[in-house]
């Protein structure tokens, strides 16, 4: 896969997440089954796109030091996100039925450091990365102004409400489409001179 079919693939499979996640939901519950282990699989996919993505930002930064900081903090982000949603679908195959999976939820959070890591602060190491590389090419104009903006309210947005994920993806798709074409934004000069 190239880096230009990641950049809308990662978004794509987020939404496909968020509305695997609502469907699910519609009998009251969330899990186990074949939507709970799909849409999981569907994010950690998403997950494993992000790795080039994040390279191919920092690449277009000259790899300076900042969006190396970035790019390192954002891989360790996507790991601990990965083992959340591991852990998330082998509860769910684990699990007989929805009030089975909360009891092996707490045994593993009952591990010193696990929830710490996997669910409370090390996801949000990704999604800081995130946005911090999109920033930095807003700064130097290889991103348009909004690209920061629509990266934030991506993983804002499911803060208010987790049903809003699908909404944060295609925000996100939107930023991700113009990065695919490597997403400068054309100087008025140089469209003087085309």
């Amino acid at each position: 896969m190239n880096i230009r079919t990641a950049f809308v693939a990662a978004p794509l499979l987020i939404l496909a997440y968020g509305v695997i996640r609502i469907a699910d939901g519609f009998d009251g519950e969330r899990g186990p089954g074949l939507a709970w282990t799909t849409g999981h699989l569907a994010f950690m996919a998403a997950l494993v796109l992000f790795v080039p993505i994040f390279w191919e930002m920092r690449r277009r930064l000259d790899r300076n030091a900042l969006a190396t900081a970035a790019v390192a903090t954002g891989v360790a982000g996507i790991a601990c996100a990965f083992a959340q949603f591991a852990i998330d679908i082998v509860v769910g195959l684990m699990a007989a039925d929805h009030a089975a999976m909360g009891p092996l939820f707490d045994q593993v959070k009952a591990v010193p450091g696990v929830s710490l890591a996997v669910y409370d602060a090390g996801p949000f190491l990704f999604y800081v990365a995130q946005f911090v590389l999109v920033t930095q090419l807003a700064v130097r104009r290889q991103a348009r102004v909004w690209t920061p903006v629509l990266v934030f309210l991506d993983f804002t947005l499911p803060i208010i409400d987790r049903d809003l994920i699908p909404v944060g993806a295609l925000l996100l798709l939107v930023s991700f489409v113009q990065l695919s074409r490597g997403g400068a934004a054309t100087p008025r000069h140089a469209l003087a001179h085309a």
